[in-house]
Parts: structure tokens; C-alpha cells; sequence
């Protein structure tokens, strides 16, 4: 299919073409081009074959994927689709199947590991989507809650409810026209999650006589799903942090060479079949795959009473939500985005868009299941009538007025969900948007780039109560209430803040009370490690854990956290000063690491709004934080700006693997470029 690839200083991609379906084959060529080892480790990871290259690390997530089926669903699904998505997501996969040798010879990774390059089938998309989103509304913290409630009694379920350091976030924010110098809207953020190298957002324009969009695709998945610009509308999403995946307790027996699982009216057979999992360096791993009528077991087995099935919308339904994708491409208005959304399952998403017509959109978007509150809480048992799925939620929307915020807080999902984020980020956004009405695409930088830490206030008033400090302790304490709570990678403050907080979280961890909770089933995978550790949980609810009343009965009292506070100052007060950029490094995923790149220091922390998650109490390192940030400015789609982590190409080498960290680094934004006359044409690209 005839295409055409230019490209602006930056390296990022604009692709021609004459229709949507070889536009689709130049989005597939290129992502295959620029990100051949990236989309052949997801393609793996999706199918549960990456232990195959990648040795026995990578294991856990393939028993994972294996058990829950994500291939087979992925499957399901894509036979689903309707002809015409079905035909575009397929030209998509003709383009990477065209580029994969080529992309391939360009990166080494596939030298170092012996990988060769496969086949990608017509679902893989699909099956790549699914396997990055799975885990995105955080379904293991249902173990965690069981656990607690069990070793701790139900009411010890609430002191843990906060922003988890294991699912992703985001910060989003629709200014309308009478706060903007323009009186045009603006639609910006940056979605927080895992900061993997490469990264998973690809900056992009794609071009067709139908439509012309920029935004941020991901890599394996045709289209632009999350943020986008056609400009004459924008959009973009957050997690709407809604709870829409079960855990159900099995009571499983075998019956020679089958299955069977007590559901509410008896027993029933089960779905069960073998599988193999090959190992680099090892002897292949066998699993054991067993399905349910409530969903896949993903814990345990036939052979115990700890077997855990997981339900999840694309599972039960076979709709993954993929006709939203090209119906996306081709909106021009808000209402356009509105209706596309209604094709959304997974995951669940906060959507906020604007057009040039005077058009505001904020919903929720997604696939939400009704069911018994108790599902949202805990592992429940298969066994118990009560907790079959009853039908979809509607979801809500709002209206939007001056300004709309969304940063996973409590809001317009809050029907749909458990557990929320704090409200600091959302709280921070809109104190900065309500200053001024006269807002500009390049001002947005002064919001994304806040690092204004609220959550520090439950600890510094700790900290202020105490009496009786040696010298050292009390100048430090008295340092830190000074202390402007910004947490810039420059600060000694807030490094001193971060040293104290981590101590005091570790501290409390150990505290006999909670030390029930620090001894996980040895049932469950490592792979759910996560979401079961003790002292992350402790670090992320330190506000909750310091303020609770609960905390003044049988659990922890008053005396025990002015202890741990008191033992912190001390300690840190003996401690050399550092800056919190010294400590608070990024740290990326990656399939093949190299050792001897050396990561830059951050500002930023978990609860600012510009969010560089570490985890209190473990380590002051990096692995969450913006992985891209966007601006899409309706009165120019030009003055729109945007930034990813590292570059716009995924092969180590290229001139454009790292030039954009710098800026992201300091939060700086690089212009959109739609002017075809200010690119340069690839002469090299085009199919054979």
C-alpha cells in the first residue's frame, strides 16, 4: 500500500496516504520501523512467550498470561469485531508484518537474545492491548483487602484506601475559552504509568483524505485511542480508577482427567488444558490452564483450597472496545468523541474534550459491571449466590463549567469505584487554573511541572507536636516545618522530608500490630507481590495510617507514631545532607537494561502534580511518572505542544532515542508541527 513518512526535527513520524486502510499499513510499517524489539516484546509478553528470549525473569508474567487466557480472549474478541474495523486493524498488522525484518536488522537487542522476528496474527493488537491494560485497575488489591480484613478485622480495610503505587494515574485538564488568551479551549495533561524504555506512548500524525489527527499511539495498536487532535476536536483520558474485575474463591476437585467447580447451584465442569512455557536457559515450565463459569484461574490450582478465578469484562462479553479507535480518527466534534466512546470496554477512562464549535465533553468511558458491592471489596466465593454479574452500569457524565479537572481523585466516577487517589493533584490543578484567565498553550508547563507536595501536611504536624528533641532533632524539625513542601530535585529540604517519611513508614511497618500483614500466602504468584508488600502500603497511606482515629484504639496509637517520628529525626539528623535529585532517580523498565546508562535525578513525588512516583519506605528511586504530557490548543492546532520521556525512536543509537529527555527532564514542551512544508520526506520507506 502506497504511503508516505516525513518526519520534523524530532524524529516523530507524520504518515500520508490515500485512505484510512493504507494509512493503517504506514502506521503498522512504521511502528515496526522505528520499534521492532519494543512490539516483538509486547507481542511475546501478550501471548506468554517472553521467558522464550528473555529468560526465567520473565516467567511470572507468562504463567500470568497463560492462565488468564489474554491471547485466547484477544482472539475472542477480534472475531468479534465488525467487518470494517476488522479490515482496518488487519492492514495495520500487514504494515508491521511488511516492516518487522527490516526494523528488526536495526536493532541489536535481536542479535544479543537470538530473537527472530515473528508473525504477527490479525488479534495480536488486540492481545498487546489487553496485556498492557489487564492489570490497570489494580485487581490484586483485593488480596490485599481479604488479607487485611482477615488478620486484621474489616474496619483495618480503610486505613490502606489511598493511591496505589501499582496502577496507573494520570492528571488531565480542560480549560474553556473565558480562561484562555485566546478564548479558545485547551485540553492537557500527562498520563502516569510504568516509564518503560521505550516508552509506550509514540508521538504521531496520521493523514488521509478522510482526516488528519496528531496524538500519542501505542506502539503494536493501531490509531491514537488516548489523546488526540483532528483539529477541530481534542480528547483526552485518565484512569477513572473504576472497579470492573472480580476475584472469586474456587472450590475445585478432579474427576480423573477433568475439572469441576462448585458454583452457587452445584458443580460443573470446568474448562482445563496443559500448556508449555519455554525457558532461555532452562528446562520449559508446564502450566496447568483452568477456567471456571466466573473466569480463568489465575491463582492456585485443583490440587489446594486457595484456587482464585478472575472475571474481567472482555472475558464475559468477547469486546474489547476497538471500534472506537478508527471512530476516534474521524471526529470532528465533540459529540463525535461522545459516540465513539460508547464503543469503549477496557479500561474504564475519564474522557475530556473540547472542539472548535464551543463542544465540552467530560464522561466516564468503559465497560463497568453491576454486582454485589462485596465483589469491589474482597476475593468472594464462587460458591455463594449473590455475586454473579448482573448487566453494565450506566456510565456518567458531567458538566463542564470554567474549568474540568481529572486526576483519579473522587468525581464523576466515583460510582464506580473503591478506592480513589487523593485529592492533592486535583486539588493543586485547579487552585492553578482558577489564578488566571489568560492561559496559553505554553503556559500549561507551569501546571505539569507543580511539585507542590500537600500530602506532607499529616507528618510535618506530627513532627510539630513533639517535645523533648535532642539539638540536631529539634533543627531539623524545625527546618523541615520551614520548609516551602516543594519537592524540586534541588531541595535539601525535601530530601531531609522523603528521609524522615521513610523511616517513619518503615517504622510503623514493623510495629507488632501491623506485622500480621507481612507474611503473604505462599500461594500467591510474585508476580502479585506488588499489590501485597506491607511497607508500600504503609507508604502510601502514611496520611491516612497518621490521622485515622481508628489508629487510636487497637490498631496504633498516638505514642506509637510520635515514637517512629521521633526515632526518624533523630536518624536523619545524624545523616549527611543530600539533595532530593541525588536520591530520587528515574529508574525504567525495560526488557534487556543497560547497565551503564546512567539515570537523571527528578523533582517531583508521588502526590505532586507532577508525579515521580517512588515507593516511602523502599526506595526514593523512580518508576512511575508522566510518560507523556500533551497541550492540544483548539484555536491553533499548531501552538499545541507535547514531550515523551526519551525520543521518538525505539533503536538504541538513533539520534532520536533520548533528545527529548532534557526537555521532559525540565518540563519543557516541543512544538507540534502539522505545516508539511516544515517536514522532511523519507525516501526510503515506501513498499516495495
Amino acid at each position: 500500500m502506497e504511503h508516505r513518512v516525513f518526519r520534523d526535527k524530532w524524529g516523530i513520524p507524520h504518515l500520508r496516504a490515500d485512505d484510512p486502510h493504507a494509512l493503517a499499513f504506514a502506521q503498522g510499517r512504521n511502528a515496526a520501523t522505528d520499534r521492532a524489539w519494543q512490539l516483538e516484546v509486547e507481542r511475546h509478553r501478550s501471548q506468554g512467550t517472553s521467558a522464550s528470549f528473555l529468560g526465567a525473569e520473565a516467567l511470572d508474567w507468562d504463567l500470568f498470561a497463560r492462565r488468564a487466557r489474554l491471547a485466547d480472549t484477544a482472539r475472542r474478541c477480534h472475531d468479534n469485531l465488525d467487518p470494517a474495523t476488522a479490515a482496518w486493524v488487519r492492514a495495520y498488522v500487514d504494515g508491521v508484518n511488511a516492516g518487522l525484518t527490516a526494523g528488526a536488522r536495526r536493532a541489536p537487542q535481536f542479535t544479543a537474545t537470538g530473537l527472530t522476528p515473528g508473525h504477527w496474527q490479525p488479534w495480536t493488537p488486540l492481545a498487546i492491548w489487553l496485556s498492557h491494560h489487564v492489570l490497570f485497575a489494580g485487581f490484586p488489591a483485593k488480596l490485599w483487602r481479604t488479607e487485611v480484613a482477615r488478620r486484621l478485622g474489616a474496619d483495618a480495610v480503610r486505613l490502606f484506601a489511598t493511591d496505589r503505587p501499582d496502577t496507573a494515574g494520570s492528571n488531565g485538564w480542560l480549560l474553556t475559552g473565558a480562561r484562555t488568551a485566546s478564548g479558545s479551549p485547551i485540553v492537557a495533561g500527562d498520563p502516569h504509568r510504568f516509564i518503560e524504555d521505550p516508552g509506550i506512548y509514540q508521538q504521531i500524525r496520521l493523514a488521509c483524505p478522510t482526516y488528519d489527527v496528531v496524538g500519542l499511539a501505542v506502539p503494536g495498536v493501531p490509531g491514537i485511542a488516548h489523546f488526540g487532535h483532528t483539529g477541530t476536536v481534542a480528547w483526552a483520558i485518565t484512569n477513572a480508577m473504576a472497579d470492573y474485575q472480580d476475584l472469586y474463591a474456587e472450590r475445585l476437585r478432579r474427576r480423573g482427567d477433568t475439572v469441576e467447580a462448585l458454583g452457587p447451584d452445584g458443580w460443573h465442569p470446568a474448562e482445563r488444558h496443559v500448556e508449555s512455557v519455554e525457558v532461555a536457559g532452562g528446562d520449559p515450565v508446564e502450566v496447568e490452564v483452568v477456567e471456571t463459569d466466573r473466569g480463568p484461574v489465575i491463582i492456585g490450582s485443583p490440587d489446594d483450597e486457595s484456587a482464585i478465578s478472575l472475571r474481567y469484562p472482555p472475558r464475559v462479553s468477547g469486546a474489547l472496545g476497538f471500534a472506537a479507535l478508527p471512530a476516534l480518527l474521524t471526529a470532528t466534534r465533540v459529540a463525535d468523541v461522545d459516540a465513539a466512546c460508547e464503543h469503549w470496554v477496557e479500561p474504564v477512562n475519564v474522557v475530556l474534550a473540547a472542539d472548535t464549535e464551543g463542544g465540552l465533553l467530560h464522561r466516564v468511558a468503559g465497560t463497568v459491571p453491576v454486582r454485589d458491592r462485596d465483589n469491589g471489596l474482597r476475593v468472594v466465593p464462587a460458591w455463594e449466590p449473590g455475586h454473579e454479574w448482573r448487566g453494565w452500569h450506566d456510565l456518567p457524565r458531567t458538566e463542564v463549567r470554567d474549568v474540568a479537572v481529572m486526576a483519579n481523585e473522587r468525581g464523576v466516577a466515583t460510582p464506580l469505584g473503591v478506592e480513589f487517589a487523593p485529592p492533592h493533584r486535583a486539588d493543586r490543578i485547579r487552585e492553578l487554573l482558577t489564578a488566571r484567565t489568560d492561559w496559553s498553550a505554553d503556559q500549561q508547563a507551569i501546571v505539569h511541572t507543580d511539585t507542590r507536595l500537600a500530602s506532607a501536611e499529616p507528618l510535618l504536624a506530627l513532627l510539630a507536636g513533639l517535645d523533648g528533641l535532642a539539638p540536631a532533632a529539634a533543627a531539623l524539625r524545625d527546618r523541615l516545618l520551614r520548609w516551602d513542601r516543594e519537592m524540586r530535585a534541588d531541595s535539601v529540604d525535601a530530601a531531609a522530608f522523603a528521609a524522615v517519611r521513610a523511616i517513619v513508614v518503615r517504622r510503623l511497618a514493623a510495629h507488632p500490630t501491623l506485622a500480621p500483614l507481612a507474611d503473604l500466602p505462599a500461594s500467591y504468584p510474585a508476580l502479585f507481590h506488588p499489590w501485597l508488600a506491607l511497607v508500600p502500603k504503609v507508604g502510601f497511606a502514611l496520611p491516612t495510617l497518621l490521622t485515622t482515629d481508628l489508629l487510636t484504639t487497637d490498631l496504633l496509637t498516638t505514642a506509637d507514631r510520635s515514637a517512629s517520628a521521633r526515632a526518624a529525626l533523630d536518624e536523619v539528623a545524624d545523616a549527611a545532607l543530600t539533595r532530593w535529585g541525588d536520591v530520587h532517580r528515574l529508574a525504567p523498565w525495560a526488557a534487556r537494561p543497560d547497565p551503564e546508562e546512567q539515570w537523571p535525578g527528578l523533582s517531583g513525588d508521588h502526590d505532586c502534580v507532577l508525579a515521580t512516583s517512588s515507593v516511602p519506605g523502599v526506595t526514593h528511586l523512580c518508576f512511575r511518572a508522566s510518560a507523556a504530557r500533551y497541550v492540544w490548543d483548539l484555536g491553533r492546532r499548531d501552538d499545541s505542544r507535547w514531550i515523551v520521556p526519551f525520543g521518538a525512536s525505539g533503536v538504541p543509537g538513533d539520534p532520536h532515542q533520548r533528545d527529548q529527555l532534557s526537555y521532559w527532564l525540565r518540563g519543557d514542551l516541543v512544538p507540534v508541527v502539522t505545516d508539511w512544508h516544515q517536514l522532511t520526506e523519507e525516501r526510503n520507506d515506501q513498499t516495495p
